[in-house]
């Protein structure tokens, strides 16, 4: 009987994990420069931590069961909960700000799509204990630097959802109005905005100027938004942006303002931001990642602390990551011992030493299915091996090696220093 993978998960194949570990690694070297620590957290966590900020109805989409114990657990759908849970439980006395970048796989009951999987990947950063400008233009310089250093072009765009808020607050609505209000921007909906505050008796003057208000993009959005009648002349959304819009600017990172973003998590307070592939290659899923600042300690049992962060789709990037010519440069050597009528454990020893001294610098192979010398040779082709080293009672004897370029056909005996030192220089 074959057994399916489950719906909207895959098998990663070694080709597809080397790609995915390069970028893990690229992105994991610019984090540490930047001052930031790796951290883990749980696969799956009580559901309460999902469900406290976005009520019950967030369980349809997520993977959520009873454990023996009659614990009510979910696969955690997003990192940003967890990290703050981490972070109340085991981090808050720590100097402030924290930074910390993880990677980790989510779950989501979605119907999978291109690059929107079941299960799937992200590489995310916190900055926790602020919420400055300084520390969001960081946040979004970071997520900028992260995709250079994978050779990925993308377009910026900047918001801030105070601004959003501060006026659906003024229009006296409660704060499960202003979430849905915000859910329907961030999926463009504006007619169904229009239809729902006017359904709850909010005047259209409101309505009108709020449209005209997520409407804005580009270099004269914050001119155009001091404008509007229902943006005040003091007010503090559109002085933090201001600030952090020429913080942003010193970093000299190009970007596109756009007082349209809502994004879909209801816990955003303040500065948010999406980057897209340029090129559309993703098609309708071309995010590659999100952010924003955000207040969630205290939900949790903490302090309230401001914190601001990201998160990439890793599966997202790894569908348009460039891998370049340098990144695959993997040369695979096989040892292969030279067994005559019946085994030698002379050779076998000294093929054994010799392949851990060469594993110290290179990926290497041996023999481990007591084939022939040509069957080991069709496999160190089969395997695109660069180069073969073979072992028999001669070289045994004469304490050397025989290597082989399996690219030129030239072999020459030598000893095992040698032998080091000739496969690196061709590496």
């Amino acid at each position: 009987m074959r057994i399916e993978r489950a719906r909207g998960t895959r098998d990663f194949l070694p080709a597809e994990m080397l790609k995915r570990r390069i970028m893990e690694a690229k992105m994991r070297d610019i984090a540490e420069k930047w001052g930031y620590e790796e951290i883990r957290t749980p696969t799956f966590e009580l559901a309460e931590l999902f469900t406290l900020k976005s009520g019950e109805e967030i369980l349809k989409n997520m993977y959520e069961f009873k454990d023996k114990g009659g614990r009510h657990l979910a696969l955690r759908p997003e990192l940003t909960a967890p990290v703050i849970r981490m972070y109340v439980n085991e981090l808050k006395m720590a100097p402030k700000p924290v930074k910390v970048y993880y990677f980790g796989n989510c779950f989501r009951y979605e119907e999978p799509q291109r690059a929107r999987y079941r299960e799937f990947w992200q590489f995310g950063a916190e900055i926790i204990g602020s919420d400055s400008p300084e520390a969001q233009a960081e946040i979004i310089a970071l997520a900028f630097y992260c995709l250079k250093s994978l050779g990925i072009k993308a377009e910026l765009y900047v918001g801030h959802v105070g601004l959003i808020r501060e006026v659906l607050q003024a229009a006296n609505m409660e704060e499960a109005e202003i979430n849905k209000v915000m859910n329907l921007i961030d999926k463009g909906e504006r007619e169904a905005v229009v239809e729902f505050m006017g359904g709850i008796g909010t005047e259209r003057e409101l309505i009108d100027d709020l449209i005209s208000l997520v409407d804005l993009k580009g270099k004269d959005a914050l001119n155009e938004a001091r404008a509007l009648k229902i943006i005040a002349s003091n007010n503090d959304a559109l002085k933090e942006l201001e600030m952090l819009l020429k913080i942003i600017d010193y970093y000299d990172i190009v970007y596109t303002l756009n007082l349209g973003i809502a994004r879909g998590l209801d816990y955003y307070t303040g500065m948010v931001f999406e980057i897209y592939k340029a090129d559309g290659k993703l098609g309708a899923q071309n995010q590659v990642c999100g952010g924003g600042s955000y207040r969630l300690a205290a939900l949790f049992g903490g302090a309230d602390t401001p914190s601001t962060g990201f998160a990439f789709g890793i599966d997202r990037l790894a569908e348009i990551f460039p891998l370049e010519t340098d990144d695959l440069k993997r040369k695979e050597v096989v040892v292969v011992p030279i067994k005559e009528k019946n085994r030698n454990p002379d050779v076998i020893k000294e093929a054994i030493k010799i392949a851990s001294e060469l594993r110290e610098f290179f990926p290497t192979h041996m023999d481990v299915m007591s084939r022939s010398l040509s069957a080991q040779l069709s496999y160190a082709n089969a395997i695109n091996a660069s180069f073969a080293v073979f072992v028999g009672k001669k070289e045994v004897k004469e304490g050397k090696v025989t290597l082989r370029n399996l690219d030129t056909g030239v072999q020459e005996k030598m000893s095992v220093e040698e032998c080091v030192e000739r496969i690196r220089n061709q590496v």
